[in-house]
């Protein structure tokens, strides 16, 4: 059953006619339906779910549980570890600075002790760069070098940063800038700045892990504190208004994103540009992302530029991401991915 739910999913760009592409009620419907499939294939126990279309949410699910313990039901609304796809909003900071003339591409790096190389630039650190010119290698501990980038550039501490620049002025109520946010005294933060933090992350989904069998067991979050890399606690909602604020031109130039969602010169079909991964999918451009924690946490962000529509997937398992290449950019790795792009690409 399981083999044949994917090979029909595999095979909905040819199953599904286009006209019924136009019914949209009839496509999120099936949509959901194969999506909750693959969840409960993957032994998913929750995943909260968003489609943004233009400057709006388009559709919204929640699937699952986010405490099986409690029997607590995913909402969209739900707050998730989302690892590192915290590194889009840092990136989106970054370029934020250059515009601004505060920070450069070829700005030079410190690495921290141990890294193979004792520098890098900004945009090779953007890029995933391990050499100037060389082919990328996805390499997050790598990213999070970018931290006092952002933090000179600011005049403010991480946290701060992504709170003041990103969070607040998008209304992202339901994201917290790490899972220490609460506990570093003394705090950057005011008190009802806190107490509303301290309520997001007692809700947060729970990490599981899960085994061959699709068996859950309660887990642990990685590293609490935030960098540019990962540590980031939000909601598929908070995260349609980042993308929807991405694709308005809110937060970036008209210039400025098109080089962070453009292919670097040169590059193989397989690219990685100022902090997103770039491809084509039957002709148009797929801007993307996801976040990985092993046996805690899972996320996906996969924006159509052409068409100004979003996927935004978070799970509190490793299920979006541990079985596939996307490390290695190949977004068509992903059932989820191909469901989307198939239906709605």
């Amino acid at each position: 059953m399981r083999r044949a739910l994917v090979a029909l999913i595999l095979a909905l760009p040819l199953a599904v006619p286009a006209g019924l592409r136009a019914q949209s009620d009839f496509v999120t419907t099936r949509f959901e339906l194969y999506l909750d499939a693959l969840r409960k294939q993957a032994g998913i126990p929750g995943l909260s779910a968003v489609i943004v279309q233009d400057d709006g949410i388009a559709w919204e699910a929640g699937l699952g549980q986010h405490d099986l313990e409690a029997g607590i039901p995913v909402t969209p609304d739900t707050p998730f570890y989302i690892a590192d796809l915290t590194s889009t909003l840092s990136a989106t900071l970054v370029l934020q600075c250059i515009e601004e003339g505060r920070t450069e591409l070829d700005d030079p790096v410190t690495l921290p002790a141990g890294s193979p190389a004792a520098s890098a630039t900004v945009l090779d650190l953007l890029t995933h760069s391990p050499a100037p010119g060389a082919a990328f290698r996805y390499d997050p501990a790598r990213f999070a070098a970018l931290t006092p980038v952002i933090e000179r550039c600011t005049h403010d501490n991480l946290k701060e940063a992504i709170s003041r620049r990103l969070l607040d002025r998008l209304a992202m109520t339901r994201s917290v800038p790490g899972q220490d946010v609460t506990t570093i005294q003394p705090s950057d933060f005011p008190s009802e700045v806190l107490a509303t933090y301290d309520a997001v992350l007692r809700q947060t989904a729970r990490p599981y892990r899960v085994d061959r069998r699709g068996r859950a067991s309660v887990s642990q979050f990685p590293a609490a504190t935030l960098d540019a890399a990962s540590g980031l606690i939000s909601t598929a909602r908070d995260l349609a208004a980042f993308s929807i604020a991405l694709d308005t031109r809110t937060l970036l130039h008209d210039d400025t994103l098109a080089a962070a969602w453009s292919a670097p010169e040169g590059a193989s079909s397989t690219k990685f540009s100022l902090g997103w991964f770039v491809q084509v999918y039957n002709g148009q451009p797929v801007v993307w992302h996801f976040g990985y924690a092993p046996d805690a946490s899972s996320s996906l962000f996969i924006h159509l530029p052409a068409r100004h529509k979003t996927l935004i997937l978070l799970a509190n398992s490793d299920g979006l991401a541990a079985a596939f290449s996307l490390p290695n950019g190949d977004l068509l790795t992903s059932p989820y991915a191909r469901l989307f792009l198939s239906l709605f690409g």
